[in-house]
């Protein structure tokens, strides 16, 4: 997870919907806002642009109607995650609060060889950090067996992504032509940036590395 900075005011159009018998959370420009606050990702596994997406309840409503309505607890997510979290997940780290700082709470690992399972580092005993580390080892590992195909699928396209990410940094320092070296820095710049797919994972990988850490660091905020 990265952090994502929630769009304000709410829309007007959530009071409206709420004092109706059935209204629809998902009215006027909510949709618009969410793809724009959340850079049209699933904000648990930053997967972008996903092609099944979710308005997700922070937390779950229940039937709670100030909690269904109510604009800070609606998030862009995909439907894998979705389903995986449900309403087993009580407390996790919101990525739109500043003061769970998500970007470092857990260590996020992948290496770079196919197979490879993601691995994730709580890096405080918080109860919101446990549970988020939880929720991200099933979200890439699977709980069902539909849900084992779907994560091994995301793998996949973290792998392919961080590749990519790789390759750039590699021509970054392998080049001695400045206009190449400059372009190098842009794509860099653009994988690190919190648009990207699965940031979390490229940060971590900048973070883990005094030489890259001492030349990007710059990028990680």
């Amino acid at each position: 997870m990265v952090y994502f900075e929630k769009s304000q005011p709410a829309p007007d159009c959530l009071a409206i919907e709420k004092g109706k018998k059935s209204g629809d959370y998902k009215c006027g420009d909510v949709l618009e806002r969410l793809r724009a606050d959340f850079k049209n990702k699933c904000y648990i596994c930053e997967q972008k642009a996903p092609i099944t997406i979710n308005v997700e309840h922070f937390v779950s409503h229940k039937g709670d109607e100030d909690l269904k309505f109510d604009w800070n607890n609606l998030f862009w997510s995909c439907g894998h995650c979705n389903n995986t979290k449900l309403d087993h997940y009580n407390k996790l780290l919101n990525c739109t609060l500043s003061s769970d700082k998500v970007e470092t709470a857990i260590h996020y690992k992948l290496k770079p060889f196919p197979y490879e399972l993601p691995s994730f580092e709580a890096l405080n005993d918080n109860e919101k950090t446990l549970q988020t580390k939880k929720l991200l080892e099933a979200v890439y590992t699977g709980t069902t067996k539909l849900k084992l195909m779907e994560s091994a699928n995301l793998r996949d396209t973290v792998l392919t992504e961080i590749q990519d990410f790789q390759k750039w940094l590699t021509e970054y320092f392998k080049t001695t032509i400045d206009r190449k070296k400059d372009y190098c820095l842009l794509k860099i710049e653009e994988h690190l940036s919190n648009a990207s797919a699965f940031t979390a994972f490229k940060r971590w990988i900048v973070r883990d590395n005094p030489t890259l850490l001492k030349e990007f660091e710059a990028y990680l905020a």
